[in-house]
């Protein structure tokens, strides 16, 4: 068997059972490979180059190891292709420059003749590389996500051979896969109802029936900020979430204003704006399956997926119904779970662990806390959340909680409070007719050390709009 970077981890394993052994002992991340769902799940799409991301070391690294370790337990050579590794690494950087002077002004026909010429088959992994390394090398994720639509394009001759394994019903991926089948059809429909238009009141609520459909995909979109896209991150892979979050945002924007325009009964705005958004909600899809979930499946083992699985529904889903369960039989751990701890020393009193966890949770207000490493440790899981929260925000970069084009402020207003400039940040806003009112805190030990910051969300409407009085004795009377 000769070995190059796009063996199969499977079919070499399968050649050689002994590196089962082996390779947890060489790089202790390949002990999830003996695992056999990873195995048949992740292990059936992960290449060599795939391995040696995962593990982080350079892929010319493993297949030196690899050669060793098979040459020593078979006494036989082994031959193994280092060119094809180095190749690889000329066509990131090859793949890398296409995008770059497309954005610098190279039409879209010359960038696909030169990906066909320079790229004959590309990886998932190697897109997402691209995007990592352009965010890091300067490029604004703005940028990046203003010609996304081109990016895809360019690629999706490529990505045309690449295949999710498939996964049971109740995974996080058949969820993903399911609600993109239906957001497909959604956008189908959407464009077809504009194109009836201005026929009448029956064409503008058929309009208005699949917008509604078509805006379900915030659900889908929200549930990867907020559930994917943190364990993502856990294993470094940063920039194709914040490209990915910043087109979600670009979707949004463009539902909003075509529910304005169909408010208005402006027929011509809503049949120009509708062909760009269908696009744009399909080749979401696209990148969704061809890059995203590839990526994630080779990157996140069975317990993160569960993990992921229990918060998911915490967020919600696109269709009506919530996915059968997954693990079958796995104990579904509720946020806040943990042994009592006894009575916890508080500044003016004590509190046991229940106590304290029913009061944060039942306060009228939504509370985070984020540490001097701007992690988030804790969000108050009651009925009055203002924005969505999910289990797998703990331990997440606050600044990727929040829209790419956010960072900056939340980077600013951290900064401040570190440096004890400030020690407040208010804001308030309206959204879908609620009134908001939103405060960051510097929380600060006896000698003003900064430990982190807590953030208040509260929705404020009814607050807003009390006049008179109502006393305690009148409670009764409510």
């Amino acid at each position: 068997m000769r070995i190059t970077p796009k063996t199969r981890i499977n079919d070499l394993i399968d050649t050689y059972p002994f590196l089962l052994e082996f390779l947890p002992a060489f790089n202790a991340k390949y002990e999830l490979l003996k695992n056999k769902t990873v195995r048949a799940t992740v292990g059936r799409m992960a290449n060599l180059r795939k391995v040696a991301v995962i593990g982080g070391v350079a892929v010319n690294e493993l297949l030196r190891a690899l050669q060793a370790e098979i040459g020593r337990q078979t006494g036989k050579p082994v031959a193994v292709d280092f060119a094809a590794a180095e190749d690889g690494e000329a066509r990131l950087a090859a793949l890398k420059e296409i995008i770059r002077e497309f954005h610098t002004g190279q039409d879209l026909a010359a960038a696909k003749r030169r990906f066909t010429e320079l790229i004959q088959e590309v990886d998932p992994s190697e897109i997402a590389a691209m995007e990592e390394l352009l965010i890091k090398e300067g490029m604004p994720v703005g940028e990046i996500t203003h010609l996304c639509d081109a990016h895809m394009e360019i690629m999706k001759e490529g990505l045309d051979e690449a295949e999710l394994p498939e996964v049971p019903p109740g995974h996080p991926v058949h969820t993903f896969q399911a609600e993109n089948s239906w957001l497909i059809e959604a956008a189908g429909r959407l464009d077809a109802a504009a194109k009836a238009l201005p026929d009448g009141d029956a064409a503008w609520a058929a309009l208005g029936a699949a917008l509604d459909h078509t805006a379900r995909a915030h659900v889908h979109y929200l549930r990867k900020e907020h559930q994917l896209f943190p364990f993502l991150e856990r294993h470094n892979i940063t920039g194709p979430t914040q490209v990915m979050w910043a087109v979600h945002d670009d979707i949004r924007a463009q539902l909003k204003a075509l529910r304005e325009a169909a408010a208005a009964r402006d027929a011509a705005t809503v049949q120009a704006a509708v062909p760009r958004l269908a696009r744009a909600v399909v080749e979401m899809t696209v990148k969704e399956e061809k890059i995203l979930l590839p990526m994630a499946m080779t990157f996140l083992s069975d317990q993160e997926w569960a993990e992921i699985r229990r918060g998911e529904g915490e967020i919600g889903y696109v269709l009506n119904e919530s996915p059968v369960p997954w693990p079958t039989g796995a104990p579904v751990r509720e946020p806040g779970d943990g042994p009592m701890a006894g009575e916890i020393p508080l500044n003016t009193g004590a509190l046991t662990l229940a106590q304290l966890d029913g009061m944060l949770t039942v306060l009228p207000i939504d509370i985070s806390f984020v540490d001097a490493n701007d992690e988030v440790r804790y969000y108050s899981g009651g009925p009055h959340r203002v924005f969505p929260r999910s289990p797998g925000v703990i331990g997440r970069k606050v600044q990727n909680c929040h829209p790419p084009k956010s960072i900056d402020t939340v980077n600013r207003i951290l900064d401040a409070f570190k440096a004890g400039t400030q020690s407040t940040a208010e804001f308030w806003i309206t959204m879908q007719g609620r009134f908001l009112h939103i405060r960051y805190y510097a929380v600060r030990d006896t000698g003003g050390r900064y430990m982190g910051t807590v953030e208040f969300m509260q929705d404020v409407t009814e607050i807003r709009a009390l006049e008179g009085e109502r006393r305690l004795l009148e409670w009764e009377k409510a």
